[in-house]
């Protein structure tokens, strides 16, 4: 009786079976659902002490190896593939900012590209993240380059940030903004390998272009070395990249993080190989000098780093891995406690 049973049973699954892959309609068979081809919004949250801080994706560039300076082709090459960020010749980098709210003051670093294909994603993220552009009280930049400051105005031209008051170093404002801008970048070699001469004028007359409706109606301040400009944040030289790049020191209850801006362009070479510079550095001497400066010390210290062309969030920590030599180490996706 056991075994007939069984049998039957056997049966009876079989036409069941049968049943829901000949005659039953397609629909009920399988399920299918339309892919949906959208990301996650860009934006990643962290407490530093009482400080909330907030990173911002704006995007991805791909960048031509051979902009990777100082290093054999072959062995940037190489070091690019094993990361596994290595196609038709090109490696991708982040664009990144950072919010961060200390509870009185609502202060963005960096503003993003302000668009592109694949990039001008900041200030949507910000909106995302629960902020809009009316309530950020400062604009703190590490340097003059257009995909730090492209995002301060819109495609007509107008401040994005209409109550905020933007800041740059001293030496960075000097830079760009002198009227013989040109000429004393030429007369002292500050001239990045990827711009050629015949684009400087272009490449000045776009800082001062970003600036400007801030500058006219006087909301751009220019910040010496070492200065706190609100309580917890200080701006630090990082000279190199542009002679007046600069990071912020974000400080609150004792925890600490260093938004370092351009100290890496590629994390799969620099990290492991701190003399290879890029052509976008008006001094790679001083750049490579400063890299391995700020590496030691936040490797020393174990400060907590931000990284705009980090991949995103690029909130991590520095670690030796050899002589002359470093590791990234991300942060883990933590969520926030209420």
């Amino acid at each position: 009786m056991k075994s007939a049973r069984h049998l039957l049973l056997a049966l009876g699954l079989g036409v069941i079976s049968f049943l829901s892959t000949s005659f039953l309609p397609d629909q009920f068979a399988r399920a299918e659902a339309p892919q949906v081809k959208t990301q996650a919004p860009g934006f990643y949250r962290l407490m530093l002490g009482a400080f909330e801080i907030t990173a911002l994706f704006d995007g991805v560039f791909d960048l031509d190896a051979s902009l990777l300076d100082n290093v054999y082709p072959e062995g940037i090459l190489t070091q690019l593939a094993r990361h596994f960020n290595l196609r038709n010749g090109k490696f991708q980098t982040a664009v990144n900012g950072y919010l961060v709210n200390t509870g009185e003051k609502l202060v963005l670093v960096d503003a993003g590209t302000g668009g592109g294909a694949t990039t001008g994603r900041l200030i949507a993220n910000l909106r995302a993240a629960g902020y809009t552009p009316e309530q950020v009280d400062a604009v703190l930049l590490t340097h003059l380059h257009g995909d730090h400051a492209g995002g301060l105005l819109d495609a007509e031209g107008k401040a994005v940030f209409p109550n905020a008051t933007v800041h740059a170093s001293a030496a960075e404002a000097e830079f760009w903004l002198a009227e013989d801008a040109v000429q004393r970048a030429i007369a002292a070699k500050q001239v990045p390998r990827a711009a050629p001469a015949a684009q400087l004028p272009a490449y000045f007359e776009n800082a001062a272009r970003l600036l400007a409706p801030y500058r006219a109606a006087g909301r751009f301040r220019t910040v010496a070395d070492g200065v706190e400009i609100f309580p917890g944040i200080e701006i630090v030289a990082a000279h190199g990249h542009t002679p007046g790049h600069s990071g912020f020191r974000v400080t609150s209850a004792g925890e600490r993080l260093l938004i370092w801006g351009d100290i890496v362009h590629s994390a799969a070479v620099q990290f492991a190989r701190p003399e290879v510079a890029i052509a976008f550095d008006a001094s790679q001497k001083t750049a490579i000098a400063t890299r391995r400066a700020v590496f030691a010390r936040a490797a020393r210290e174990k400060i907590l780093v931000g990284g705009m062309h980090l991949p995103f969030p690029g909130l991590g920590h520095v670690v030796v891995q050899g002589k002359d030599s470093y590791a990234w180490i991300p942060v883990d996706y933590t969520p926030l406690k209420d």
